[in-house]
Parts: structure tokens; sequence; C-alpha cells
């Protein structure tokens, strides 16, 4: 259709989306005009808003209309614009097609690392309650400490070597069977313990057993004192009577409120040290949004050991750095004027609004304008097995795992055909805090005990992933629950902005690109505070896979969320700095770990050492002006032999690094095929060693990287139950380093992203991705003969002009853009997750109290009164 305006343009004729242009630069141009003279506006703001809506309303009716452009050039603002192929559109401008990505091929009909589903858990714990198992099990959701219940239902990966000959033979009689593991609290016990249990071969049937599962732990038990966080640990009324009640007045006229009022508590781990004790520090904020950030000066030492609440009792309280043995005695320095006392920041004196994410400031040129977003107009590129969760993508293909305790995994990941990696899994998230405060001075978090999986919440649209991102779910069990979440999972293609190789050249066939398209694989776990992008306690980690047209995966984690603060004062500083008031954003570390489990050419690898060091050097060449010798780098490489030499660090100024080779494999030049570990953003290591509270159950935190040899009775770096048990590990990484030979065996390598997080005032109100980020790289090194990238026909190639002053000639291998109008976005909305009792029943909706308790856990404790 085109649109004729004699009046306005004469008899030019002038192409719809021309007028569109130039319309939307005038609206544009009157929407900043009308943003910069807010006081001004009078009757001409009337006339732009009835020429808005109407010019609005002409350009919403053209996109539900086909428009036609001339056939030849179009003119625009007075001036011609050709095509690349120097002719016009001559066909409709479509519809784009919707973004439902074509079904994948996985290389087997079964996904053997599937989470277990909810009729599995409901049928598993039915098991366990019948009358023959004989374990006098309380429903989690009643149960109290004293009770046997069950703490945890979730699949139990199969053996390797099970997977494998299934993988080769695809004959369903080698499929491996399915298990899980289920965790019990014994708190009914004569001497209460945790066992964990392998319950199998799923589904339930005559032959289904469950054993005692211990190989996977250096410890022979489980001490109930380091049993699995329980909001009805924290939560009965004997908690509120011993601790909270004695010092209500005190509460009052110390920090300007009343417990579950106006000011909450939360906790500090861990809370214990070798299991014979569960302790920990309560501290106190304002129940204000964003509450982390307003912490009060009171602290109190709280004893929880045992199963018996009417045992549990109050052992210390701190205030304004002065000790006290006694609730009596604390409050009898409140009542006879001895207490020195801080003044409490009231509402009058402080405006709490600054910790909430309500937009301030001044509104930003052209930022009332939506942000540019990605469209695949030609159809989305990457597959899904949505019933397997299997995604491909450009000679990539993988499948997706989620479990508890630490979220997203990824499985059996090829290129080209051949599997590179057969297990990418995060392992455990530490923080550790520092301050001049008993509750900063005493965390050390590891953050698998709370469930980085069962913290993951439904992804933002539009915010946490693009618009046409591709969403997966996932479902976790807890004690009291099951939950299913949507968007626990997002994928989508980006344009990376930059070609992943180019160059200008003059010779035939040397100028060129190819275009840097990734598949990301995104997941968000918010523990507490912090947000975890897969990008600690209270922020968000985004853990984000990140595969390259190259053979290149990127792995990288970012934080964001609320700050885990302390009370600011004179003696703080040099623990972190004042962010407000009386607000002290603490100095810690983050330390995340992964599991990397290559497979290059084969299981049967080594790892190879490169050293860059300098060499002083003369040849017989070299002359008289510039002398004799030659200073420059030269290359050292080694294979390193044993696993107890291969807890490493990455060399000063990253000179050298380690990569795993098979040296029984070898490239078209005759050199070991690999796979190389590159540092990305913040590599780095836990900074403290020697701490009680990580005394010996994050091992793994001292190093860069480590390689062991691989076994299916060491599956993981760390434990949940390694949290509350420093002293006495179940899991101790050490362990795994016994002087084992690791040359051209099946290897594990065991690599730390991180960051030393030193806050500043910008951490206000949240902690920020783009700085808050770690990330590592693992690359082809002599993998293929060539740079595979060069396969991609997203590319272009030049060839140089025949006559002075002619243009390049070129060839795009026939890939151009595709042309079409993209669907709408989807309306933005937001539920909470889908929540199910522990018969499988979909729960009456969450209450926002009930949603908070189980986000914000220990951190935010409301009493029963």
């Amino acid at each position: 259709m085109y649109l004729w305006f004699s009046i306005l343009f004469g008899h030019t004729r002038i192409s719809s989306s021309v007028i569109m242009a130039r319309r939307y630069e005038e609206l544009k141009a009157m929407s900043l005009d009308e943003s910069k003279h807010e006081s001004m506006r009078g009757p001409s703001r009337i006339t732009s808003l009835r020429l808005g809506v109407f010019f609005i309303l002409v350009l919403a009716s053209l996109t539900v209309i086909q428009v036609r452009p001339t056939p030849g050039p179009e003119i625009i603002f007075g001036n011609t614009e050709t095509l690349a192929n120097g002719t016009g559109y001559d066909q409709d401008i479509k519809i784009c097609a919707s973004n439902i990505p074509p079904p994948a091929r996985p290389p087997a009909p079964i996904n053997p690392w599937a989470s277990l589903t909810i009729n599995e858990m409901v049928e598993i714990q039915n098991w366990l309650q019948s009358a023959q198992m004989n374990l006098n099990l309380t429903r989690g959701d009643t149960a109290r400490p004293s009770d046997n219940s069950v703490y945890m239902i979730q699949t139990y990966y199969p053996p390797k070597a099970d997977v494998l000959k299934y993988f080769l033979s695809l004959d369903p009689h080698d499929a491996p069977a399915r298990f899980a593991r289920v965790t019990i609290h014994h708190g009914g016990a004569v001497e209460p313990v945790i066992r964990d249990y392998l319950v199998g071969p799923l589904p339930v049937t005559l032959a289904t057993e469950m054993t005692h599962l211990t190989e996977i732990y250096h410890t022979e038990t489980l001490p109930y004192n380091a049993r699995g966080y329980d909001a009805l640990d924290w939560n009965l009324p004997e908690i509120s009577t011993k601790i909270a009640a004695p010092l209500m007045d005190a509460y009052k006229e110390l920090l300007g409120g009343l417990p579950n009022e106006t000011i909450v508590a939360g906790g500090a781990g861990p809370f214990g040290f070798d299991g014979s004790f569960r302790r920990f520090w309560l501290n106190w904020q304002r129940d204000t949004p964003g509450f982390w950030l307003h912490p009060l000066n009171l602290w109190q030492y709280v004893d929880v050991s045992g199963t018996d609440p009417s045992k549990w009792d109050q052992l210390k309280i701190v205030y304004n750095h002065q000790v006290f043995d006694t609730a009596e005695s604390f409050m009898d320095a409140f009542r006879n004027g001895t207490l020195k006392r801080v003044p409490p920041v009231t509402k009058e004196e402080e405006d709490l609004s600054w910790s909430t994410r309500e937009r301030i400031g001044a509104l930003r040129d052209l930022d009332n304008l939506p942000g540019p977003r990605s469209v695949s107009f030609a159809g989305l590129r990457f597959r899904i097995d949505h019933d397997l969760n299997y995604v491909s993508w450009m000679g990539w293909g993988l499948y997706l795992g989620f479990d508890r305790d630490m979220g997203l995994n990824l499985w059996d990941i090829r290129f080209r055909g051949e599997r590179i990696i057969y297990e990418l899994k995060p392992q455990e998230a530490l923080a550790q805090y520092t301050g001049n405060d008993p509750y900063k001075s005493s965390t050390a978090l590891l953050d698998s005990y709370f469930g980085m999986g069962q913290s993951v919440r439904d992804l933002l649209p539009g915010y946490d992933c693009p618009d046409e991102a591709i969403y997966l779910p996932a479902t976790t069990f807890s004690a009291t629950e099951m939950t299913t979440r949507k968007r626990a999972i997002c994928i989508f293609e980006q344009d990376s902005g930059r070609p992943i190789s180019r160059h200008l050249g003059y010779e035939r066939s040397e100028f060129g690109a190819v275009k840097g398209y990734q598949l990301v694989i995104r997941s968000v776990a918010t523990v507490g505070n912090y947000d975890y992008y897969l990008i600690i306690v209270n922020l968000s980690l985004v853990f984000e896979y990140i595969f390259h047209i190259d053979g290149t995966i990127e792995v990288r984690v970012s934080a964001s969320g609320y700050l885990l603060s302390g009370f600011w004062d004179d003696e703080q500083g040099a623990y972190g700095s004042k962010i407000w008031n009386t607000t002290l954003g603490s100095l810690h570390d983050h330390v995340i770990n992964f599991k990397v489990d290559l497979d290059v050419g084969g299981t049967q690898n080594s790892l190879l050492k490169t050293s860059l060091s300098q060499e002083v050097t003369s040849q017989p060449w070299f002359d008289d002006d510039w002398g004799e010798e030659v200073i420059q780098q030269k290359i050292a490489r080694e294979i390193i032999e044993n696993e107890d030499e291969a807890l490493l660090r990455f060399p000063t100024n990253f000179q050298g690094g380690y990569t795993i080779v098979n040296t029984d494999k070898t490239n078209k030049w005759g050199i070991p095929r690999g796979y190389a570990i590159h540092p990305g953003y913040s590599p780095v290591y836990n900074t403290v060693v020697g701490s009680k509270r990580l005394l010996n159950n994050a091992n793994w935190a001292r190093y860069n990287l480590a390689v062991s040899r691989r076994k299916d009775t060491e599956p993981s770096s760390s434990s949940m139950w390694n949290f509350n048990l420093p002293g006495a590990p179940p899991v101790d990484f050490h362990n795994f380093f016994d002087g084992e030979n690791i040359t051209q065996q099946d290897l594990v390598t065991w690599i730390n992203v991180g960051m030393h997080h030193l806050p500043a005032s910008e951490d206000v109100p949240n902690t920020r991705t783009n700085t808050a980020a770690s990330s590592f790289f693992l690359t082809p090194f002599n993998y293929f003969d060539y740079d595979v990238s060069i396969e991609s026909a997203n590319a272009i190639l030049l060839q140089p002009p025949k006559n002075p002053g002619d243009p390049f000639s070129y060839n795009d291998y026939d890939v151009r853009p595709a042309h079409c109008v993209p669907q709408p976005p989807a309306a933005f909305e937001y539920y909470p997750e889908q929540v199910y009792d522990l018969d499988g029943k979909p729960a009456p909706p969450s209450t926002v109290e009930e949603m908070r308790k189980a986000s914000e856990l220990y951190l935010r404790i409301k009493f029963e009164l």
C-alpha cells in the first residue's frame, strides 16, 4: 500500500516506511522537548498529544497491513538509498514466524540425568512411609526436630561407564537404572542422625531397595546437629520465649522497634564445627524493604543443639562492643544506666526508602524510548527437545539436568559429533565475610546447604533474558513441599556484536569476517539476599553457559542483589566501606566451584602444563648493529603425572596455562589434541586460609583449579553437609588427591571463579552484574586442524577491486538479512511458582509471607510469638 500526501508533500511519492520513520523522529523530538520543559507545559502539550495520538493510530494501522514499497530506489529525506543488490524490495513484507524452536534430535531417546517428576517423588515418599519400610516417618510439613522425616528427594546420577555403554549401543537393555538420593532426618532415633539413602531402581517395584549411601563421604556418620535447614528450627515458640521475650524493652528503646513489627532477626553460619553443637549469631535489622541494608547494633548468640527445644538457650549478647553472658546482666545494664548506648536511627531521622529499587533521579536523554531488542527474523536457529531437555545449535548438542543443591547442570556436550565434555556442573558457592562484629566475623557460607537449585525462581522475560528466549521448567523437592518453576532456565541465541574472526587484506580471499553468534543457556538462583546468575547469600547468581561457533565454551557467573551489610561505626573501616549513615558494606569473597569432566578424543586424558619464561640467546646471524644476544620468550611443556601436583594456581602474569590433552590422539600436524582452560574475568581463589569456619570443608577454594582421577565415589567437591561441619567435613576435597597417576586417565578438572568484593556506595541498592562477575573458557587447543568457525556461512569474503575506484566484490554465501515485521513482545506478566503439597496436589497460592520464608531463609526470621 502506498500513501499519497499531495497537500503536505506536493506530488512527491514517498514510501510509507519513510513516513513512519520521519513521524517517529518527530514524536521522539516532541517527547524529549516535553521532558525538558515540564514546568512550561500548556495548551501546546494538548495539541502535541492530539497529533501524537493521530499519527500513532496511523502507525499502528500500518503494522497490521502489508506494506509494498516501490520497486525502485526509496526517496528518503531527499537522498536516494539503494539496497545492496541494487534493487528495492519487490515482495510483500510479511509478519515474522513465531519463535518456536524446531525439534532437536538427541543422540539417545532418554535423558539419563533427568530430574525426578512430581509423580516420581510422591511415589518414592509413599513407599518410604509404607508399613513395610518401618521408618516411623512424620510428614515434613508437620515434623519437629525430634521426628523422623524426609528432608530431600532428588535424582542420583548414574555411573559414567553405564551411560557411555548405553550411548554406544542404544540398546534399551543397556539403559542405566534410575535411582533417587533420599535424605532422612532421624530425629526420633535414640542417637539422632542424618542418613542419605539410594532408592531404586525406579519406578518403584518389588525390586526397589533402599541402601545407605556412604561411599561418597569421608566420614562414617552425618551428625544431627548438621541437619538441613528447616524454618521450623528457627520459628518455634521456644526461640521467642527464651531469646526475644526477655529483651522486649531493650529492643523498643535501643533498636526503635519490636520483633515482627519494625525489626526482624537474621542468622549467621556455619552453625557448628564438628557436629557437637548447633549455634548461631542472631543480628537485628529494620523490617523495611531492603532490610539487609538496615542492620542494627545488637547481636545474640543462640544454642539450638539437639532435638529438644526446651533445652535451647541464649549464650551471649553483644551490644555496641559490650559483651554480656546472660539476658539478665544485659537488662540490668540497660536499666541502671551503665550500658553505653548508640542513639537509634528513627524514621524521622532517615528516609528508609533509599534501599528500595524504585527509580530515582532525572530522566536521561532518550531513556523514555525502549532500547533495542534482538529478533531472529529468519526464525530460531537452535533446536530443543522439551521432553528430554536436549538442546542443539550450530554443531553443539547437550542434555540439561537440574538438582536441588546447585541447580542447572550440563551433560554429554558434543561438538561436530564428538563428545567434548561428559559433565559440566557447579559444585559449591562460598561467601566468607569479615567485620568487627560477631555476625560478619563469623559468617562463612556454603550455599549448596540452602539449595541453589531450590532457590531458583522464574526468570523475568525481557529483563533476565531477551524477549525471544525459550524457557524450560524445573522441579525440586523440599521437606514441606514440591515446587515447579515454569521459567527456571532460558535459552537464546545472541549476536555478540563483534566478529569471531576478521581480517582486512588485499590478496585474493584474505579479506573477510565471520559473525560472532553465541548460544546462551542461563539460570538465576536467589539465595536470600543474593541473585546468582548461572548470573550468595543475599545475592542472585546468574549462571551462564555460552557456546561459541569455534568450539569454545564460556562459563560465566554474575551476581546482583542486596549486600549482607553490617552496622557502621568508626572501628569498621578496615573491613569495608561506609555506604549509608549506619551501614557498612562488608568486605567478602565469593568463590564458585565447577566440575568439568572433559573427554578429549575419548576418556583417556593427561594434564599439560605450559610455562613461558625469558631466555638470553645468541645466533650466528645476529649482526653487530644490535649485538650478539637477544632476550626473548620461550615455551616449556610438561605433562603433570601425579595428582598431588595438580592442585594449581594460574602462573604470575598468566605466563602459561593448563590444557587437558590426549597424547594418544593428534591433529593433522602431530600435536596432541587438547582443550585449554583459559581464565576469564576475575580468576580468584579464597583469600583466607586457616579459619576454623572453613577449616577443611572448602579446600577446593584455595586454588584456581585442580585435576584429579575421575571416580563415581567422588561425584562432588563438596556436599550440603559440609557447611556445618568445617572441622569434620563429609567431603574433604584434599582426600581426592592421594598420589595417583593422572597420565592418560579419565580426569576431572575442578575450576573456580569468583570475586573479592569490596563494596562501595554504588552497591546500593543492589550490586551490579557487569563488575560482580567471573568466568573461564574451555577452548580447543590443537583439537582441530584449523579454526572451525571458518565453516560458518554467516560470513563475508571480499575480493579487491579490479579497477581503481571500483567497489570490493563480495561473497556472503547467500545468507542475507531476512526482512519481516517482528511479532510483538508478549505482555509482561509474572506469577509465583507453582507449589505442590507432599501428596503431589496443587497447593493453595502462597501468601507473600510464605514466599518470603522460602526465599529469604534464615536471613529473615519471624518469631512465632
